[in-house]
């Protein structure tokens, strides 16, 4: 496989491990995280794969961060950089450098309810339903355009965490269906 994939990750690795397993047209090479205590991290090393820590309270200034983290995702030369529960914003410096080469997985519809909080947005609006969208990363805040989108209907009863675990499953499926879109059409 000639197609690299770099993975940033901030937490369990659930969406991470999703793309390992499913590694048909594509290669995962390496995780880069901003959380030493991340689940990912676990998985990468189970895997044999690569991972880099990059916290942002190690550098000075979010603009330095942003250096450090653009030139580590560099070092890789990926073909694609998937943002999977990446929880820090990127700056310019890493946006410019990866232009349509980076994408995010977001938990709703965007351009409803972007942000940290779009599963309890979703719900204090009182839609019936949500869902999960794979976007390219721009300078905005879940702003980039839409690659993919899937739909999941909201239950009377959800809670944040009940309607957050079945997108979850959903954006499982969908980051690994786009991903090997992505290394099919560049492979041929």
């Amino acid at each position: 496989m000639s197609y690299k994939v770099v993975v940033l990750a901030s937490g369990t690795g659930s969406l991470f491990e999703a793309l390992i397993q499913s590694q048909q047209d594509y290669e995962v090479v390496a995780l880069i995280t901003d959380n030493p205590d991340a689940g990912a991290i676990a998985i990468a090393d189970s895997y044999g794969i690569k991972v880099e820590i990059c916290e942002l309270r190690s550098f000075s200034t979010r603009t330095e961060w942003n250096r450090a983290l653009r030139a580590l995702i560099a070092g890789y030369q990926p073909d694609l950089v998937v943002s999977a529960g990446f929880m820090k914003v990127v700056g310019e410096q890493v946006v410019n450098e990866f232009n349509e080469k980076l994408i995010n997985i977001h938990p709703s519809l965007l351009p409803n309810f972007p942000g940290a909080h779009a599963v309890e947005d979703a719900l204090n609006a009182s839609v019936t339903s949500t869902g999960t969208t794979v976007h390219f990363i721009d300078a905005g805040v879940d702003t980039g355009p839409i690659i993919a989108q899937s739909e999941v209907e909201i239950s009377p009863d959800d809670s944040i965490q009940s309607l957050h675990e079945r997108i979850k499953t959903v954006e499982r499926e969908l980051i690994v269906e786009v991903v090997n879109s992505f290394a099919r059409k560049s492979n041929q």
